[in-house]
């Protein structure tokens, strides 16, 4: 995460002042993209000792309301973690703004199955349609960046065919 922001990580990830003054709340710096709650929690895991600093933001739908989501994002929110489905339900009411975000970071590890963000059907379908209706032009003009985390398999007819690109694990 250090290396995507530069310098100003701590600044970047942490502050977040509108020019008034105030908070721009529900808006993160940091978006997590990934398969499953489960997946979602541990990778906030793994980003504890940033979270210690900086408010982060559990977005999926297993055992959570969208209410408490949308209560939960009228405060400052500097990382939010996440499913594609409520993650895009929460920008389309609105509840969840896209201002200050500056990275998105897309899980590709697998699950228990061999699935993962781009592979399993609904997921990958979800992703997409929030990719395309929210991001892709932010990333064109170059104020998004994107951040893949895990490995890479690339599908092949044949397992034993497939290459795997190594991506760092630094968070």
């Amino acid at each position: 995460m250090k290396a995507s922001f530069g310098n100003s990580w701590k600044e970047s990830l942490y502050q977040g002042y509108l020019s008034d003054g105030k908070v721009d709340s529900g808006s993160p710096a940091v978006l997590v993209i990934s398969i499953s709650a489960l997946r979602s929690l541990d990778l906030l895991r793994g980003l504890r000792p940033l979270t210690r600093e900086c408010r982060a933001a559990k977005l999926f739908a297993k055992h959570m309301k969208v209410e408490d989501q949308v209560s939960m994002l009228k405060s400052r929110v500097n990382i939010a973690s996440g499913t594609p489905s409520r993650i895009k339900k929460l920008i389309d009411i609105d509840a969840m703004g896209l201002s200050r975000l500056s990275v998105i970071l897309m899980d590709m590890h697998t699950d228990a199955k061999g699935y993962s963000l781009f592979t399993l059907p609904q997921v990958s379908d979800e992703f997409w349609d929030l990719y395309k209706s929210h991001f892709h032009h932010r990333v064109l003009q170059g104020d998004l960046r994107i951040c893949l985390y895990g490995p890479i398999t690339c599908p092949s007819k044949r397992k034993s065919a497939g290459i795997k690109i190594p991506v760092t694990n630094e968070a």
